[in-house]
């Protein structure tokens, strides 16, 4: 009985995850074109804007399209778009440590990172 009530637990805690690293990378994603969460371009590193070849406006909405991808990818293979979410979040926050801006927003994409590896981690159990 133990077994199957760990099981329900594990599925439950799966599907939380796998629902959260399904909406919010769409939802960031899509508000890269909108900006109505935030004004995204102020997260950029900016030693790192500085040499793009393009306006910030336009590399968070090329960031938008990757977050919509990994965001559709979970859906569809959770194991692998839980790594890649994770990669991605990790990327961000080492982006915000380097510069040494939003440090508080950093720490939380870690966290969400570590979530993410977790979620994957589960697809192979679920």
């Amino acid at each position: 009985m133990e077994k199957t009530s760990n099981n329900a637990a594990l599925n439950q805690t799966f599907n939380l995850l796998k629902f959260t690293f399904v909406i919010v990378p769409i939802v960031a994603g899509l508000d890269k074109f909108l900006n109505l969460l935030t004004n995204w371009e102020q997260y950029i590193n900016p030693s790192f804007e500085s040499i793009l070849p393009f306006a910030g406006t336009t590399f968070m909405m090329v960031c938008g399209v990757i977050e919509i991808i990994a965001g559709i990818i979970v859906w569809k293979k959770p194991d692998i778009g839980g790594l890649i979410v994770a990669g991605w979040l990790t990327l961000i926050a080492l982006s915000l440590l380097l510069g040494w801006n939003y440090v508080d927003v950093a720490v939380r994409d870690l966290v969400m990172a570590i979530a993410a590896f977790s979620m994957a981690r589960f697809a192979k159990e679920v």
